[in-house]
């Protein structure tokens, strides 16, 4: 790892630092989505190890994800995400386990419809043009 960060390192960071919660949450749907398309693309046959990564990475930002949730401000909004990120973790495991694709695509469905609201919600709160 580098133990010297550029200039550049320390502007994303600080950008990151910085960012309101709604583009954060974009970005780790954006990565999460990303891991999952890789993972897809790869044959668990030919090459496990970047498969189980891939999916490995998917996972903890899925998990950081249901962690983060604030449920004393939305108690059954919380508990909905919550489930919908259990099954995706479930087949996310699923993938791993059996060394298939297969699940992935049910994982990325959900994920997918939830970027895409959490995309809405971003576009709704945005200042209108005069």
């Amino acid at each position: 790892m580098n133990q010297n960060p550029t200039a550049a390192d320390a502007y994303r960071r600080a950008a990151l630092e910085n960012a309101p919660p709604i583009k954060i949450i974009r970005l780790l749907y954006q990565g999460v989505l990303r891991f999952l398309d890789e993972a897809a693309q790869v044959d668990p046959e030919a090459d496990l190890q970047r498969f189980q990564d891939r999916l490995h990475r998917a996972e903890a930002v899925v998990v950081e994800l249901r962690i983060s949730l604030e449920k004393e401000h939305a108690p059954e909004l919380c508990l909905e995400l919550e489930r919908l990120y259990l099954f995706v973790e479930d087949k996310l495991r699923e993938a791993v386990r059996d060394r298939t694709a297969e699940p992935i695509t049910a994982a990325r469905s959900v994920l997918n419809t939830l970027f895409l609201a959490w995309m809405e919600i971003e576009v709704q709160g945005a200042p209108k043009a005069a």
